[in-house]
């Protein structure tokens, strides 16, 4: 739970840049976004692991 805690963290502080960078085209806020992202995806992955250690520890 507190590593889905922290994506929830992680698109929260993001948001504004998105916002930046859609809206006025803000470059440095794109970089930001790209980078927010690839931390997202790291995440997501090390949740997507310890879901399956804990379901393949259960049986």
């Amino acid at each position: 739970m507190e590593k889905f805690a922290k994506v929830k963290e992680l698109i929260a502080s993001v948001e504004a840049d998105v916002e930046k960078f859609y809206s006025a085209g803000n470059g440095a806020a794109g970089t930001r976004v790209r980078k927010a992202m690839q931390d997202l995806k790291v995440l997501a992955q090390d949740i997507r692991t310890e879901v399956t250690e804990k379901k393949n520890s259960a049986k």
